[in-house]
């Protein structure tokens, strides 16, 4: 499977507000839509996000589909948070955010990031165990979030 990342663009909203208005890929995150998405309010909120200089927002293609988006936010003295979700249920367990998980860590190398922090739901195994093997480790326990991170 070809997995590449590539800079978030407004055309993406076509696509996305789809997700956030499936329950299945918001079941392990903090950041699930409290209301129907339209394409008007994904596009809304792709211009403001992209106008952040603190973040970097990437689209992921798969197979030349876009399937999920990931983030480096709050990027400052060199930390960054990060964040995945593949929207595309079809490419769930298929080792998209393992490949995605690289590049970004290199990405983030050649920006002179130098630690990745991260907020994983308990029950989300799966994941904590992607980051595990990527050399990210447990800070913390609060409700249903792990934190953790990464020495890069």
């Amino acid at each position: 499977m070809q997995v590449e990342i590539r800079p978030l663009e407004e055309k993406d909203a076509l696509i996305s507000y789809k997700w956030r208005n499936n329950p299945l890929i918001w079941k392990y995150t903090g950041n699930r839509p409290d209301k129907t998405i339209t394409p008007e309010i994904e596009l809304d909120w792709i211009r403001k996000v992209l106008k952040n200089e603190n973040e970097k927002r990437f689209a992921i293609i798969a197979d030349s589909t876009y399937v999920g988006n990931v983030y480096l936010t709050n990027v400052e003295n060199h930390t960054a948070s990060f964040h995945i979700f593949i929207g595309e249920p079809d490419y769930w367990g298929k080792g998209v955010a393992t490949i995605v998980l690289d590049k970004i860590i290199s990405y983030s190398n050649k920006i002179h990031l130098s630690k990745l922090i991260l907020k994983v739901h308990q029950d989300n195994i799966p994941a904590q165990k992607l980051y595990k093997k990527a050399g990210f480790v447990e800070t913390s326990r609060a409700d249903d979030r792990i934190s953790m991170e990464k020495t890069l």
